[in-house]
This record gives structure tokens, C-alpha cells and sequence, in this order.
């Protein structure tokens, strides 16, 4: 595999080299890969958990467990859409 760094990208990966915490440029970038994964694999974990926690409070409200204002439901409902789309 061949990639391309930007400048900046090089420089850290070589003054990580340079630092003894690595031995090659390779062990650096692999590492940054497992972080990468670490962070995307917990970021779905959290959309799930997110996903349940809003269920449980729509279903609260369906079943009349709290005093919403006027449009509340609607205005979760959409909150929790564009909660959704983001990118964590």
C-alpha cells in the first residue's frame, strides 16, 4: 500500500519516530489506524446507546410520565433527527 501525507502529517509521524515511542514510520501510522477504529467503533456504540435513551424518553412521554409542552414530542423527534446525521 502507498500513501500520501501531507507535510505537516510526515513531520509529526517522523518526530514520533524521532521521540523512541516508535520504531518506524509503518508502527505510527498503524497505530493512528487502531485509534481511528477505537474511535468510530465507541462512536457507534454511543449513536446506539443515544438511539435507546431517546426511545425510552418518547415512550415516557407517550405514556403521559411527564408534563411536556405544547410540541415537545415534535421538537425531540427533530432534535434527535439531526442529532442522528451529525458526524461524532
Amino acid at each position: 500500500m502507498n500513501i500520501s501525507l501531507t507535510p505537516e502529517l510526515e513531520a509529526f509521524v517522523q518526530r514520533q519516530v524521532e521521540s523512541g515511542l516508535y520504531h518506524s514510520q509503518s508502527e505510527v501510522i498503524r497505530e493512528g489506524l487502531r485509534l481511528l477504529k477505537r474511535f468510530n467503533d465507541h462512536s457507534e456504540e454511543y449513536k446506539l446507546w443515544l438511539n435507546e435513551q431517546i426511545a425510552i424518553g418518547l415512550s415516557e412521554l407517550d405514556n403521559a410520565q411527564g408534563l411536556p409542552q405544547e410540541g415537545a414530542r415534535e421538537r425531540i423527534r427533530n432534535k434527535a433527527r439531526q442529532l442522528m446525521k451529525k458526524p461524532l
